[in-house]
């Protein structure tokens, strides 16, 4: 018996593979992962179903009406470059999904490990078995709560938390959840706060006691907005959260090239007249803007002063513990 990963894999391969689409009885003969015999109501409700995944998961499927019934098909145009992979670039992929593979960071192993075989099967290239860790806060506790997240986006369904915004303040959470994704090595969920009835960010590393809606399983809570674009919620990391002050950074003459890279258009850029670059940003953590400034430095200083004395002071200490070493 297939199970759902592997079906939805088989699923979209085949649309996509399709010039002129297929239908659902074809799909269901294909060895996908349905069964022949299956009671056509139930197939049908799979069906519509495995589609609504596939498409949460950013997958436009084409509906073709023009041959008496319905015929499907994945234009891979619409989602994914049209490019052409050498060999060794298939190698390399096929090694950096599987080092996410057995990430406990990572919530969606077995699918990747599904789209691996399918990619090494058309490819012929190896997958060799890597372990990495991509986050830094409990990787194993953030990929058990995304991997929920990711259940319920797909089924849109309500989930339920304690969390601890950046002022360390606590409280309960009841929210819609519309998209998951990963940033900086944490993974954050966005969603409609049902409370507040705004739209809100909450990193997965702040949350506790996380449930999901179990009411009614097969019906969803909510409808995602038509217009919704999760990337206007990628922030940098020291973002998320409310903004507590408007910093101002510069980069240096030498520096300023990689100014609109990392900053990502959040903000604003003013060139100065000796060829530095003033950068104006939301701020909500400053201690993560600090991390972020020694991360992407040299040749990036905040102009602010008590900005500058805590990074002052923080490397002081670094540097401190490493003579102490």
């Amino acid at each position: 018996m297939v199970d759902s990963a592997e079906r939805l894999i088989n699923l979209a391969l085949f649309l996509a593979r399709s010039r002129e689409g297929v239908t659902a009885e074809e799909c269901r003969t294909a060895g996908l992962g349905y069964t022949e015999d299956q009671d056509p109501d139930a197939f049908a409700r799979m069906f519509e179903r495995d589609k609504d995944v596939l498409r949460a998961a950013g997958l436009p499927i084409e509906v073709d009406r023009g041959r008496g019934t319905e015929a499907y098909r994945l234009d891979p145009s619409a989602y994914a470059a049209p490019v052409q992979l050498s060999a060794d670039e298939l190698a390399a992929l096929a090694a950096a999904g599987a080092a996410m593979v057995h990430d406990p960071g990572f919530p969606l192993g077995e699918d990747l490990r599904y789209a691996l075989a399918k990619l090494t099967a058309y490819a012929d290239a190896p997958a060799p078995t890597v372990a990495a860790r991509i986050t830094d806060e409990t990787p194993e506790e953030q990929g058990e709560a995304a991997a929920l997240l990711a259940t319920a986006v797909a089924a849109r369904k309500r989930t339920r938390f304690g969390y601890t915004n950046v002022s360390g303040r606590s409280g309960a959470r009841e929210v819609e959840p519309y998209a998951l994704f990963l940033s900086e090595g944490r993974w954050y969920l966005v969603g409609r706060d049902t409370a507040r009835g705004e739209m809100r960010t909450y990193a997965v590393a702040r949350m506790t006691d996380l449930s999901t809606n179990d009411g009614r399983p097969r019906s969803p809570d909510f409808e995602r907005p038509a217009d919704f674009d999760v990337a206007a919620f990628v922030l940098l990391p020291f973002q998320y959260g409310e903004p507590v002050r408007t910093a101002t950074l510069r980069f240096s003459p030498d520096a300023a090239w990689r100014a609109e890279r990392l900053t990502a258009n959040h903000g604003t850029l003013d060139p100065q007249g000796d060829g530095s670059m003033l950068w104006r940003v939301p701020v909500a953590d400053e201690r993560r803007l600090l991390r972020w400034v020694v991360e992407n430095g040299p040749g990036i200083v905040p102009v602010d002063a008590d900005l500058r004395r805590r990074l002052a002071d923080g490397l002081r200490k670094v540097v401190a513990l490493h003579a102490a070493g």
